[in-house]
């Protein structure tokens, strides 16, 4: 019996999933059966599992039912999200203008695909590590306050490298140090910000939040890598630099005007036994376990290529930073639409899609990988694209919808380790190789390490859903 004596299926019993939910703070909804006014700013909640549980069968039934386009605009009749929206919206954009122009300084620089990988190794490694304690203070502080810190980090580091590069003093030793830096930051930024997509629209609208928190980012993809790539060309990269620096103004105006209510306080306990009881709760569940596993091989086997785009665009392509800045912009088209795909997804199929969507992952990164004309690079990188996007998309739903609140920080923390963390050590590893095999034979290793992996995770799933699947 959960909490007010309502019945809900336990973590370990359920059987069908299909969102990206797990009850809102309890300081945020009341525990109730049937639908309730609602303040603007506030959460929806007209589900009857109290807060701080999973949710009942019934209510993954619901939950999980493909989103309609109308579905995703009613998230924004929460003020707190459209300011959260509209801030990341801009902020992003600056920050993929900063990444395309810092990898293109690095290779511009070096000629040395090791030294790119290196760069990107830099910049994500420390989530590898941090983010299950950066998962522990999701989980104990004021989300929103804590944002509000990494961000103003995250600008102050922009900033920096902006003054290094237009000063034309920078050495790629100071670049791979702030990637570094802001790494580390992000580690912290990234948990409490996923975690927070809760406490700002509650459980009923999470699925539907999370899939436009997807296109945003992916939206941001795809402008920020074309003004970049025109910007490289025109003035050079310290202008991108300096223009994400501003961006993060719009961000951190959306924070201060958010209101978000208070969590109740929580009995705190050792840093490290709550990093060891996440873990143990994650790997205890079966389906969150095989869905991190999957996930993490998939990154980092498989999308470490971001880090190589480069090297493609002017080895293989033969072509200049607009080149670079177009297939950065194929990327961004293609994980869009994945984006939106999200919310379409069955339920019956959730447990399945990240299988297909990993095979078909590493099937386009062998087929990229031996392209040798940017329309042709173009037309296979969209689907691939799509299929990372789908894969990281539906495994986040499968765990945020397992997991308990008091270890939704902690669990988000996993998944971000898994995909974001493995990134930099597959970038190294590929970096590496392509020095020694070229870059196109690096890639298309990781693309069949990739399928391999997509076909282990099919003949291991659990057999419970493969029955329910087959029946259906």
């Amino acid at each position: 019996m959960s909490r007010k004596g309502w019945k809900s299926t336990p973590v370990e019993d359920m059987d069908t999933s299909g969102s990206n939910s797990d009850g809102p703070d309890a300081s945020t909804a009341p525990a109730t059966l049937t639908s309730v006014p609602i303040p603007d700013d506030g959460p929806a909640e007209s589900l009857g599992t109290p807060a701080s549980e999973p949710p009942s069968e019934r209510e993954v039934a619901v939950l999980a039912q493909p989103a309609s386009a109308f579905a995703l605009l009613k998230v924004f009749r929460h003020r707190s999200y459209r300011l959260f929206f509209s801030g990341q919206l801009v902020s992003l954009m600056g920050t993929w203008m900063q990444s395309v122009a810092q990898g293109w300084l690095v290779y511009s620089l070096t000629h040395s695909p090791l030294l790119l990988g290196l760069t990107s190794f830099c910049a994500q490694v420390t989530v590898f590590f941090i983010a299950p304690f950066g998962g522990v203070i999701a989980d104990r502080v004021d989300r929103r306050r804590m944002l509000m810190w990494t961000q103003s980090l995250s600008m102050a580091q922009a900033i920096l490298l902006a003054v290094l590069t237009l000063t034309h003093t920078v050495q790629v030793w100071e670049i791979i140090v702030l990637a570094f830096g802001l790494g580390f930051i992000n580690a912290f930024d990234i948990p409490s910000r996923q975690a927070m997509t809760l406490d700002m629209v509650g459980r009923e609208d999470l699925r539907h939040a999370i899939a436009l928190n997807s296109m945003m980012f992916n939206l941001a993809r795809v402008i920020g890598p074309s003004l970049a790539g025109a910007l490289i060309a025109i003035v050079g990269e310290g202008i991108c630099f300096a223009l994400n620096a501003l961006s993060f103004g719009a961000v951190l105006s959306s924070l201060v005007l958010m209101r978000i209510p208070q969590r109740p306080p929580r009995v705190n306990e050792h840093a490290l036994r709550e990093v060891a009881d996440g873990y143990r709760y994650s790997f205890g569940n079966s389906r969150i376990r095989s869905s991190l596993m999957l996930v993490g091989v998939s990154s980092c086997f498989g999308a470490a290529y971001l880090s190589l785009l480069p090297a493609f665009a002017r080895d293989l392509l033969h072509g200049d930073a607009t080149s670079y800045g177009t297939l950065m912009t194929s990327v961004g088209i293609g994980a869009l639409i994945g984006a939106y795909a999200l919310s379409r997804v069955h339920e019956r199929w959730l447990t399945l899609a990240p299988i297909i969507a990993s095979a078909c992952f590493g099937l386009g990164l062998t087929m990229f990988s031996h392209s040798h004309m940017l329309w042709l690079s173009v037309a296979l990188i969209l689907p691939t694209a799509f299929s990372l996007m789908m894969l990281g998309g539906t495994t986040n739903t499968i765990i945020q919808l397992t997991a308990e609140e008091h270890m939704r920080g902690r669990v988000i923390s996993h998944y971000t380790q898994s995909f974001l963390g493995m990134m930099p050590w597959g970038s190294l590893m590929l970096g590496a190789l392509a020095g020694r095999v070229g870059v196109a034979n690096a890639v298309a290793a990781g693309g069949i390490v990739v399928m391999i992996s997509a076909a282990i995770a099919y003949f291991n799933r659990d057999p419970l859903h493969a029955a329910a699947t087959a029946a259906e």
